[in-house]
C-alpha cells in the first residue's frame, strides 16, 4: 500500500503541493487526474524518492522515501513524463542496460514485458531516439518492469501520442495490473480517468476528490444541460452573461451548462435563447462525466 500523509512541498516561494493525503491500495490502478501545474509529476517525484517533502511523509509498500530511499529504488519501476531512455542504444540494449541495472536480466523477467517488448522487438536493433512516440513509449514501459517491480509509477505516459497508441498503451497497463503489481498514473486527459480504480482530482498543489469514476460522476450535485444554437460563440457569450446560468463549459458540439436555480428546466433555457435571436436552439438534459464534476469542484474552489 502507499500512503501519503500531509504532504507539502515548495519551490522557493511557490507552492506545490499542499497538504496531500491519499491511500492507494495494493494492486490498484490509480489515477492522477489534472492539467499541467496541478502538481501530479511532483508528487510522483516525492514517491520515487526523487524530491524530499517539506512537510509529511510517504511509505511505500511500508518504506518510508527519505528513510529507505535505496530499498524504494529497487521495488518501484518509473516512467517519467520525457523519454529519458538512451536515444544513442538501441532498443534491446536499453532493455539489457535497465535489468543490469537492477541485477536482472532480460530473460528473468521477460514473462512480465512479453505483451509489451513482442511490439517492438522486430525494430529491436533500431536506435532508441529513432523510435516513434508509441515505440517510445512501449520501450519505456518494458524498461520500468524489466527488474519486477512492486509498485509502477507512470508520469502523463500517453501525452503526445496518437489515439490509437494511446488505447494499446492502456490496454497493457490493465495486463500488467493483473499480475499484482500497484500502478499509479498521471494525465491530463480527463476520459483516461475512466480506465482507472479510484481517481484524485488535482488542482493548483491540491486534491479537489478522490473515490472511483463511477462514483465521481453520480455525485455531479446539479442538472446538466448539453446546449447548442447555430453560432456556438454568440452562444457562448449569452450563455455566460445569463443570470439564470451557474457555469457554462465547450464540451464538443455542445455547451455544458448548469443552472442557479435547480428547478429551472429545459423548456425556459430554450425559450429564453430564442427570444435573444438564437436559431436551431437545442438543450437536452445530459450526464454529468468527470470532467464536468472537474470543472464544478474548479468553480467551487474559485468562489
Amino acid at each position: 500500500m502507499i500512503s501519503i500523509q500531509n504532504i507539502s512541498k515548495n519551490f522557493g516561494d511557490v507552492s506545490a503541493l499542499r497538504d496531500i493525503n491519499l491511500e492507494i491500495k495494493d494492486g490498484e490502478l490509480f489515477g492522477l487526474i489534472g492539467p499541467d501545474g496541478a502538481g501530479k509529476s511532483t508528487l510522483m517525484r516525492l514517491m520515487t524518492t526523487l524530491y524530499v517533502p517539506n512537510q509529511g511523509q510517504i511509505t511505500m509498500n511500508s518504506r518510508h522515501t527519505v528513510k529507505d530511499y535505496k530499498a524504494i529504488r529497487n521495488h518501484v519501476g518509473y516512467m517519467p513524463g520525457k523519454f529519458s531512455l538512451y536515444q544513442d542504444l538501441s532498443v534491446e540494449e536499453n532493455l539489457a542496460f535497465y535489468a543490469s541495472v537492477f541485477g536482472s536480466t532480460i530473460e528473468d523477467n521477460y514473462d512480465l514485458v512479453k505483451d509489451v517488448y513482442e511490439q517492438i522487438a522486430p525494430f529491436k536493433k533500431r536506435l532508441a531516439g529513432r523510435l516513434s512516440g508509441g515505440m517510445k513509449q512501449k520501450l519505456a514501459l518494458s524498461c520500468a518492469l524489466i527488474h519486477r517491480p512492486e509498485i509502477l509509477i507512470l508520469d502523463e505516459p500517453t501525452t503526445g501520442v496518437d489515439a490509437v497508441s494511446r488505447k494499446e498503451f492502456w490496454e497493457m497497463l490493465k495486463k500488467v495490473q493483473k499480475t499484482g503489481i500497484t500502478i499509479v498514473v498521471s494525465t491530463p486527459y480527463m476520459d483516461e480517468a475512466s480506465l482507472c480504480d479510484r481517481v484524485a482530482l488535482m488542482q493548483k498543489g491540491e486534491v479537489l476528490k478522490v473515490d472511483t469514476p463511477e462514483a465521481i460522476m453520480k455525485s455531479f450535485p446539479k442538472k446538466l444541460f448539453a446546449v447548442k444554437s447555430e453560432n456556438q460563440y454568440a452562444l457562448l457569450n449569452d450563455l455566460k452573461s445569463n443570470e439564470h446560468v451557474y457555469s457554462v463549459f465547450t464540451f464538443g458540439q455542445y455547451m455544458h451548462v448548469t443552472l442557479v436555480d435547480e428547478n429551472g428546466n429545459m423548456e425556459d433555457l430554450s425559450a429564453s435563447l430564442q427570444e435573444n435571436g438564437h436559431e436551431e436552439v437545442e438543450v437536452k438534459q445530459t450526464d454529468a462525466g468527470i470532467e464536468d464534476m472537474f470543472m464544478y469542484l474548479m468553480n467551487l474552489e474559485n468562489e
